[in-house]
């Protein structure tokens, strides 16, 4: 009687479907206003982008006045972002600008054996 009992448990446990651990979910680290350049603007440019993406991805970019424009305009026909208030994008528009403006320096590859 105990092989039957057994012979079933082991039978039981091995047609049972095997239950799959999800990974662990995904979670960003933790951002902040703080962790970005003192300006004024910066907690509008923060909290107007962060409720879409990470604001790592903002300082990443390097870009003129008319860029940055443009990518606001971009983010809010295409993606849906809430227009700002005019006021409130002037003062994204002037973070922008001031924190991470356009790169003086080209990026991505350069030959180094052209002259400078």
């Amino acid at each position: 009687m105990n092989r039957i009992v057994l012979s079933l448990m082991l039978f039981a446990l091995w047609s049972a479907p095997a239950v799959a651990q999800a990974p662990p979910a995904f979670e960003p680290s933790e951002e902040k206003p703080e962790d970005y350049p003192a300006g004024p603007g910066r907690d509008d440019t923060f909290y107007g982008c962060t409720p879409c993406h990470g604001f790592k991805i903002v300082a990443q970019q390097a870009q003129t006045r008319r860029q940055w424009e443009e990518t606001l305009d971009w983010m809010t026909q295409k993606h849906n972002m809430p227009p700002p208030d005019e006021k409130t994008r002037k003062a994204m528009l002037d973070y922008l600008e001031a924190a991470y403006p356009a790169r003086t320096t080209p990026r991505g590859w350069q030959n180094p054996f052209l002259p400078r």
